[in-house]
């Protein structure tokens, strides 16, 4: 857990959500980057976000976005519009097992959203990059790296 200079969680730099972040099965994360592989012209209403920071190696969810924890809470609102603005209905977060950041992540977002009245959902993906890879391996993601994860599994 990354901590500041005086010990304290990073996350009490930023208000506490109220929001409790929806969660989303990998499941059904898969079948959606499924639904969207062909035609390769589809529009996706969805956006993946992948909270880690310094630990995002080994790979990532196919297209998912690296928008690190420590620094998105003052980035939220203009995610909601480049959101807004391309028809992403909805954002799924993970991080490396989505017990901390991306939760935190994806409640910030959704109290943002209730504050001004939207209607993008923000989720949260259950078991994180952790979960995903144990699920499928190196399938349905980028810059996949066997060996981290093998070093993991000790």
């Amino acid at each position: 857990m990354a901590r500041r200079e005086d010990g304290t969680p990073w996350w009490t730099d930023f208000p506490e959500p109220i929001s409790t972040a929806t969660q989303v099965e990998p499941q059904e994360v898969f079948q959606l980057l499924r639904d969207h592989e062909l035609p390769a012209n589809k529009q996706r209403d969805f956006l993946l976000v992948d909270a880690r920071r310094a630990d995002c190696t080994g790979g990532t969810v196919r297209g998912a976005m690296n928008l690190p924890a420590h620094s998105f809470y003052p980035t939220r609102g203009t995610l909601y519009d480049l959101c807004k603005q391309a028809g992403i209905r909805r954002v799924i977060f993970y991080c490396g097992s989505s017990l901390g950041r991306g939760p935190r992540c994806a409640a910030w977002l959704q109290d943002y959203v209730d504050e001004v009245g939207g209607d993008l959902k923000s989720q949260v993906m259950v078991g994180g990059i952790r979960g995903w890879v144990k699920a499928y391996g190196g399938s349905m993601m980028d810059g996949y790296d066997e060996k981290r994860w093998r070093a993991e599994d000790r």
